[in-house]
């Protein structure tokens, strides 16, 4: 049990740091918008992708749906809807504050809802355990570390003046990217809490020959696709206002490979994200989660630093940013540390 929990741990360890680095490509986009580059990811990412893995692994995968109820099955999806809200505001926020912030924020956020809401959900008792108590002590040092994101950024605002990251991009002062990062941080946990309650759809896809590990599949089409629709709305209504669905024709083919190569990146930290919770057990979706936001930091922060988001600042900027990444893990590892118990 031990070594299916450690293996569970270094395969979510990796995935988020793959989810991590997904925005990277969108940092090359030359000829598109934001919305424009953002729907071609999302269409692989939450539907294409998804629905091609579920339907290639889940054997029968009609009947697996058919053999859970409606409400088991709209519950993810449900989720899966107001995760998809989030995810659009996310690429706003990354757009605004950068990579390496947007990753931050937002991760740490999503750690206190996407790690606590499963627990209490599933046995809240686990408060009052070694588990859960460590779980509690986490939550106010990772505020701490949003405390010296915030100031970090003000400090880049500030030294680096107030010069947009694309041609075509959202331009938000820090305080609304950062407010949209909260709110983002806030609500992206629901794609955890969603997979968390959907038990009955793994359970159906084990018996119908899946395994442990395909069975995710079945899940993650719900959840995805439930998510794609709000992404699909606000990229359309962007895309009309302004006026940029002419720009799907210029560069075509190395601007959409970039949208597909998020995409990629993206779910394969999804998808081995759901692999590694199974194999962590019923403390994947909490205990995990939080490693697997982790990892996000680590390498939302790197790529930000070598792409040059942080370029022109001060060496005590720097260090500010350096105290709240370290801050964050600390908070990680008193975590995790719940998985000796």
């Amino acid at each position: 049990m031990a070594e299916q929990f450690s293996l569970g741990m270094a395969i979510i360890f990796v995935s988020g740091a793959l989810n991590g680095s997904f925005a990277l490509p969108m940092k090359y986009a030359r000829r598109w918008n934001w919305e424009n580059t953002w729907l071609v990811f999302a269409l692989v990412a939450l539907v294409l992708i998804p629905w091609l893995l579920a339907v290639g692994f889940v054997p029968n995968l009609g009947t697996v749906y058919r053999q859970v109820s409606s409400r088991q099955l709209a519950s993810p999806a449900v989720f899966g809807f107001l995760w998809g809200i989030a995810q659009c505001t996310f690429g706003l926020g990354i757009e605004t504050v950068g990579m390496a912030l947007a990753f931050s924020v937002v991760a740490g956020l999503a750690c206190l809802s996407g790690s606590l809401v499963p627990l209490l959900v599933i046995d809240p008792s686990e408060l009052i355990r070694p588990r859960g108590i460590l779980l509690l002590i986490s939550i106010p040092i990772l505020l701490a570390a949003l405390v010296f994101f915030g100031k970090a950024g003000r400090r880049r605002e500030r030294e680096q003046g107030a010069e947009p990251s694309a041609p075509s991009r959202v331009s938000y002062s820090f305080r609304a990217g950062l407010a949209i990062c909260v709110f983002t941080g806030l609500v992206g946990s629901a794609w955890n809490v969603g997979f968390a309650f959907s038990g009955p759809i793994l359970r159906s896809g084990a018996a119908a020959g899946a395994g442990s590990l395909a069975s995710p599949y079945a899940v993650w089409a719900v959840i995805l696709s439930a998510g794609f629709v709000p992404n699909l709305i606000y990229c359309a209504y962007l895309l009309s206002r302004n006026k940029t669905w002419p720009r799907f024709r210029e560069g075509a083919l190395r601007e959409t490979m970039l949208g597909v190569a998020m995409g990629f990146l993206w779910l394969s930290g999804i998808v081995g994200y759901g692999i590694g919770a199974t194999f962590a057990g019923r403390y994947g979706t909490s205990i995990g989660f939080t490693l697997f936001i982790a990892a996000q930091i680590l390498a939302s922060n790197t790529l930000g630093m070598l792409t040059g988001e942080w370029k022109g600042t001060s060496a005590r900027t720097r260090q500010i940013l350096t105290t709240a990444v370290a801050v964050t893990l600390v908070s990680v590892i008193v975590l995790n540390l719940g998985g000796l118990f």
